[in-house]
């Protein structure tokens, strides 16, 4: 019968019956930033140094649909989106039948080299918000910027749409 050693492994010491107040810290701020990295598609904070690094970017992509505020003016009405990494060949605004549609779509490559790994990503998403135009609106006067990655669609009033605010008097009783 031949002997041969074997590495017997320590067990890891029993953990301290106190919590360790800075791991305890440590996972609630990468819980923390974890939410708010997940809705812009951004890989998970809490194991972007731990691990192999074949095992450190995430493969999910997602392409929540934005967020728009809404603004109104004497003159038209104003949509803003905040579209950050995207430009104007990536995102399509059309009219039909009394219907804002706003599309989205984005592509994303990544590729990381180092001396003892290789890791390639490719991503893909898309978005769409359409929104019921208000009566007035001159359709053929609808314009969209995009600049530093952010969209302003502005839907001017015809004229006869363009009616002052009237106040009203608040009496008593």
């Amino acid at each position: 019968m031949a002997t041969t050693p074997v590495e017997v492994k320590k067990a890891a010491p029993p953990a301290p019956a106190v919590p360790d107040a800075w791991r305890s810290l440590r996972t609630e701020m990468d819980r923390l930033f974890d939410r708010f990295a997940s809705g812009f598609g951004m890989p998970s904070f809490s194991h972007l140094f731990d691990g192999p690094p074949t095992l450190r970017f995430e493969s999910s992509f997602i392409m929540p649909a934005p967020a728009m505020d809404v603004t109104e003016d004497k003159d038209a009405y104003k949509l803003t989106a905040e579209l950050p990494g995207m430009s104007e060949q990536d995102i399509e605004v059309s009219v039909a039948d009394s219907m804002l549609t706003l599309k989205g779509e984005k592509k994303q490559e990544t590729e990381h080299r180092a001396k003892n790994y290789h890791v390639s990503e490719r991503a893909y998403g898309s978005f769409e918000r359409s929104f019921s135009l208000p009566e007035g609106i001159d359709a053929n006067k609808i314009v969209a910027n995009f600049a530093k990655g952010v969209l302003t669609i502005t839907l001017p009033k015809r004229p006869e749409a363009k009616v002052e605010p009237k106040k009203v008097e608040v009496r008593p009783g």
